[in-house]
């Protein structure tokens, strides 16, 4: 049985016919549950123009749950630096560390956060997409910017985001703990952690190769009424194999109804074969194989089920199931 650090990365799904505010308004709920229940840490990713994620900046979640608790750590997960000059990072990320001590943690990535060129370009302000050297050299800044120039007292803890070796590189360059997106593209995994530990160099932010591996979990007590609350997601993900980003974040009866055809059906599967999906005792096993197959230190659950109630109580049957087990 695992004995790792649990955490959740919140991606503030925004259902159909709900409005984006009421997403907004569940953050400091779903904070509140994740710390009473002991979760380690809760991040908040990027998005823009996504009829199904609210465009919610990483910073202003992170600043809201901070205020609304008082010991869960929170951060970005992550924070995409080609949409962001490093100065600005640098201050926002380095003013939260010091309004809340020991609890902020800095997860930078390299996507745009959005599938549309135009919204992507706006963001960049008219620049097209980051070359690996401007990505790297970003990166390099933030880092530099919070310790000699905008550090107000404690830092933020620094994390680079990766699903490629490329990413997996530069983390084990610059010396930094390393969060490996298993839940976005599973078959780069292993290659990703092997490229990061062999690589590996100490710095002042890491003495040793430490692991976060993201994964997609949905929890409920029978394996169907785990199958109901992913059904959503999986309409998501069936539009994003053929191509198509726009599509809405369905209610759970729309999705039970929906028509997938058979590739979509196996490939969904194929996925969530490398996921935890299931009833406590399904998803532990699962995420014990992953802990053991990759040797990660801390494991950060993503759960795309959009009724607040239904997502802290994934987190909650989790998090039950493991303590009771290693307390018999």
């Amino acid at each position: 049985m695992i004995n790792t650090p649990l955490s959740a990365l919140e991606v503030a799904l925004v259902q159909t016919g709900a409005r984006a505010v009421d997403t907004l308004r569940d953050t400091a709920a779903f904070a509140q549950g994740l710390e009473r229940l002991g979760y380690q840490r809760i991040w908040y990713a990027e998005h823009h123009h996504s009829p199904a994620i609210g465009a919610f900046p990483p910073v202003v979640l992170t600043a809201h749950a901070a205020a609304s608790t008082s010991s869960i750590r929170l951060g970005s997960g992550g924070v995409l630096a080609p949409n962001h000059a490093p100065i600005t990072l640098a201050e926002q990320f380095g003013t939260l560390a010091a309004l809340h001590e020991d609890r902020i943690d800095l997860g930078i990535g390299r996507g745009p956060g959005t599938f549309d060129e135009v919204t992507a370009r706006a963001l960049r302000r008219g620049a097209g997409p980051a070359t690996d050297e401007e990505y790297q050299n970003d990166v390099a800044a933030i880092l530099s910017l919070l310790v000699d120039e905008v550090a107000l007292g404690p830092l933020p803890e620094p994390w680079l985001l990766a699903s490629s070796t490329a990413g997996a590189a530069l983390a084990a360059e610059l010396g930094l703990p390393i969060a490996v997106a298993h839940h976005i593209r599973p078959q780069n995994t292993l290659a990703v952690l092997e490229r990061y530990r062999a690589a590996f160099t100490p710095s002042r932010w890491c003495e040793r190769p430490r692991v976060l591996l993201c994964v997609e979990a949905v929890c409920a007590e029978t394996e169907e009424m785990a199958a109901w609350r992913v059904g959503p997601m999986e309409v998501v993900k069936a539009g994003l194999l053929k191509g198509r980003s726009e599509i809405p974040f369905p209610t759970q009866e729309a999705a039970a109804a929906h028509p997938f055809t058979a590739e979509e059906r196996q490939a969904l599967e194929a996925f969530r074969a490398q996921q935890a999906v299931g009833t406590p005792e399904a998803v532990v096993h699962r995420l014990t194989q992953l802990v053991r197959g990759t040797g990660a230190d801390e494991l950060m659950l993503t759960t795309p089920v959009y009724d607040l109630r239904d997502r802290i109580r994934s987190y909650e049957l989790i998090k039950q199931y493991i303590d009771a087990t290693t307390t018999r």
